[in-house]
């Protein structure tokens, strides 16, 4: 496989001409968490104290949406982010959510996703479970799923600036660097390899 040049600095590139969209492209690693957790926080009251739900319901729903968010990781990171489109509209747009990403791994500015994505696309998931569940269910199935989008968030970001001393956040870590450094279209996991190892898409460690 050919190499290609990966950008090892910190800086971020610029992306656009406008300021102002330049500006909704960075974002300090901490803000998901002030805008998500209050929404884990009322999704849960709004569960148990207004729905009431059962506090076994709430936490069976809740792990049921950890799980989907895993699953909902490794999807959107293999089929969409992954995706090269071949008209120049759509590698312009490639670039913007993921390219730019992997030619510049250490940007600290682009390694969680920004508001201006985000959030739109937790309200487009609200709605999709919203549909698909038992009338309430999404409000204890919601905040599993958000924790795990949170808990991707921080993970990526740590997996690029932080250094591990624990033996499985050492695996977690290698895995992703292999994903960048080794092989892009292996080891699409970032919290965890366990889709890549039912998908076969994994990588041979030693």
């Amino acid at each position: 496989m050919k190499k290609k040049y990966i950008s090892n600095s910190q800086d971020s590139v610029r992306m656009f001409k406008s300021d102002f969209l330049e500006l909704l492209s960075k974002v300090h690693y901490t803000v998901p968490l002030y805008i998500f957790i209050p929404v884990i926080l009322a999704s849960t009251y709004w569960a148990l104290a207004e729905k009431g739900l059962s506090f076994l319901t709430y936490v069976e729903f809740f792990f049921i949406g950890l799980a989907v968010w895993t699953l909902t990781e490794y999807v959107m990171h293999r089929f969409i982010f992954h995706y090269v489109p071949k008209n120049k509209i759509g590698l312009r747009l490639h670039f913007i959510f993921h390219g730019v990403h992997h030619d510049y791994p250490s940007d600290a500015k682009r390694l969680v996703l920004p508001p201006s994505v985000s959030i739109p696309l937790a309200t487009a998931f609200y709605f999709l479970f919203n549909a698909i569940l038992p009338e309430n269910y999404v409000f204890a199935f919601f905040p599993g799923f958000i924790l795990g989008y949170l808990f991707y968030d921080i993970t990526h970001y740590a997996i690029h600036h932080f250094n591990f001393k624990g033996s499985i956040w050492k695996k977690i870590k290698q895995h992703h660097m292999l994903h960048h450094y080794q092989d892009p279209d292996k080891g699409y996991g970032v919290t965890s390899p366990l889709w890549d190892k039912i998908f076969s898409s994994d990588f041979i460690k030693k």
